[in-house]
């Protein structure tokens, strides 16, 4: 099986979550220019339209992903406008 690079490192939503190891969900990633639906495996369930990141590709449209969290929405505005 080829791993499919380009779509390691990119963010996505699942649009079915994922159930560990009972079983894939399936995530929309935007790669290539477009979007594109793969499988999604995770070691623990996480619920449709979660954010998650692609960390591995197993070849034949199918990802490894872990829960995502933007840092930068983590930023509350107050320390921007500081000073």
């Amino acid at each position: 099986m080829v791993q499919d690079d380009a779509v390691i490192g990119c963010t996505g939503e699942l649009l079915i979550g994922t159930r560990g190891a009972a079983g894939p969900g399936e995530i929309l990633v935007r790669v290539r220019g477009g979007s594109e639906t793969f499988l999604a495996w995770s070691r623990e369930p996480l619920p449709k339209g979660a954010t998650v990141l692609v960390i591995e590709s197993r070849g034949c449209r199918t990802v490894d992903v872990i829960a995502w969290a933007d840092p930068l929405d983590a930023l509350d505005g107050g320390a921007l406008g500081a000073g």
